[in-house]
């Protein structure tokens, strides 16, 4: 069987103003080469997930890897994209982990798996314009800066366990940001806690007692979600949590698409329905077999923008690479040997990050602070998910991200909807 790619021009030369496009490759030598620069990009983010919320990294890596060939498979190799782990997941995780086990953390990423891809079949059949009224730029921007922002206790208190190395660590992703252009620029984080973790070890912080032990080759540790029936006091207690990173997902999978069209092709827009499905799809078998919930990267878009190469083969190749890698329990016990003070240092960083995700999307959509809609559904929904609000109703906890989602979306139409009665708005 023919493969799906064509060969662009002599498969070795991209010339100054060409771009090798999705349905193109270069030769397989160089396309493993841009490849292996993907994993290289999406491996700091997505081994952090699993670390701070004590999955096992190996497997989080493989499941990466095969949500990423579900991903190009279901949108015809059509739309250059990896999947790796999501940082919304790590607030709700974190809190179903400590109140109901692992067990339930994953009963809960599935369920977001299932609306995520009950969403994309939505999509795929009206568009996503419903998308966009139900969340305009000043709400996902509101819910995108909360989840980042609620995290910060988190990175404190990594942080706290080892100032210096966590300050070396924070210092270093600062430097390599400025210092260094193109591909290196952007992995900085990995870069800071390379660095970090030399310091650690220097320190006598890192413990490598579990690294001689493991195998170099074997399957990673699997867990299957806990059974809701059995305990459906505890496990639907924890859903609340889980529910608004759906919003988070959607609005992530579709600025990453809008992100690739602009530099590929506007058809690609038309995938939005498929990748939402794929990515529902691929954090669904996440979750069943003890892995995070997945969503598409943004670290990716930065590598085709440096080498001007959007062929999904590379995507392939990355996703065969996180497989092999995922396959290796000796690397998953050299990533836990990655200490708390790394994770402070680089947190710090990448938490506020996250927050200042969402700032921008307001300033790319040019949102109107001086209309109090705007200023009533940001200064609220953010007081409420930095300051970690709590409602219990029952058996159901609802935490900061999930109240300050709801305030959000519900404080903007509220507004709205009463200001055009009004005449006010």
């Amino acid at each position: 069987m023919a493969l799906p790619w064509t060969l662009h021009g002599d498969g070795k030369t991209v010339g100054a103003q060409e771009v090798v496009g999705p349905g193109e490759r270069l030769s397989w030598p160089l396309t493993i080469g841009i490849g292996s620069q993907h994993v290289v990009a999406m491996f700091g983010a997505t081994f952090l997930v699993p670390l701070l919320t004590d999955f096992p990294p190996s497997t989080t890596l493989l499941f990466s890897g095969i949500g990423t060939l579900l991903f190009l498979l279901i949108t015809g190799n059509k739309l250059p994209s990896y999947l790796g782990s999501s940082f919304a997941f790590i607030a709700p995780i974190t809190a179903a982990t400590a109140s109901a086990g692992m067990g339930s953390a994953l009963f809960g990423i599935m369920a977001v798996g299932v609306l995520l891809a009950l969403v994309g079949v939505i999509v795929q059949l009206t568009g996503t314009g419903w998308i966009d009224r139900l969340m305009p730029p000043i709400v996902s921007g509101a819910i995108v800066a909360l989840i980042g922002f609620n995290l910060a206790p988190v990175a404190k208190a990594n942080f706290d366990k080892a100032p210096l190395t966590a300050l070396i660590t924070l210092v270093a992703v600062i430097l390599c940001t400025v210092l260094f252009r193109g591909i290196l620029g952007r992995l900085s984080i990995f870069l800071g806690v390379v660095v970090g973790y030399v310091a650690a070890v220097f320190f006598g912080e890192v413990d490598f007692s579990r690294v001689a032990d493991a195998a170099w080759i074997g399957l990673p540790p699997f867990t299957a979600p806990a059974n809701p029936f059995e305990n459906p006091a505890a496990v639907f207690g924890v859903l609340p949590a889980f529910i608004p990173v759906v919003l988070v997902l959607i609005a992530e999978n579709v600025g990453h698409i809008k992100g690739v069209a602009q530099m590929t092709d506007a058809k690609v827009n038309r995938l939005t329905g498929r990748a939402l499905l794929a990515d529902g799809l691929a954090t669904m078998l996440a979750g069943f077999g003890g892995g995070s919930g997945t969503t598409t990267y943004g670290e990716n878009i930065g590598v085709m923008a440096a080498t001007r190469i959007y062929s999904t083969a590379a995507y392939w190749v990355a996703g065969i690479v996180a497989i092999l890698l995922g396959l290796s329990p000796k690397v998953g016990a050299i990533i836990f040997t990655i200490p708390d003070g790394v994770l402070g240092g680089v947190t710090t960083a990448l938490y506020g990050l996250i927050g200042v995700i969402g700032v921008k999307i307001w300033l790319d959509n040019k949102v109107d602070f001086s209309k109090p809609v705007n200023q009533f559904t940001a200064a609220t929904a953010l007081i409420i998910g930095i300051a970690d609000f709590t409602l219990n109703a029952g058996t159901l906890s609802f935490n900061g991200i999930a109240l300050g989602t709801v305030a959000a979306i519900t404080i903007y139409h509220l507004m709205t909807r009463l200001g055009r009665l009004r005449q006010t708005a």
